[in-house]
């Protein structure tokens, strides 16, 4: 997964207090990844991305969408979901 290896395993800074939380597996047919905090991974998500449709579309939200990391987010959000896997 492309989030997973270019935000939280890369050593990003914009992504290093943030833990991957995977929610693959929703009664709502919308598949989805969680950016928590790492000091607490059962609190509520900062960003929300998630899948749904076939063809899938790619929606993201949370308050990270309100930050710094907005645009870039927007922007891989929107390349993985053309199918570029890259970073």
């Amino acid at each position: 997964m492309a989030a997973n290896a270019c935000w939280f395993k890369s050593g990003d800074k914009a992504f290093s207090t943030y833990k991957l939380a995977m929610e693959l597996t929703s009664y709502s047919g919308r598949p989805r990844i969680l950016a928590v905090p790492k000091h607490a991974p059962e609190g509520l998500p900062l960003l929300v991305v998630q899948a749904e449709g076939n063809p899938a579309r790619l929606d993201a939200f949370g308050p990270m969408m309100q930050g710094p990391s907005a645009e870039r987010i927007k922007h891989d959000v929107t390349r993985w979901a053309a199918g570029d896997k890259g970073c």
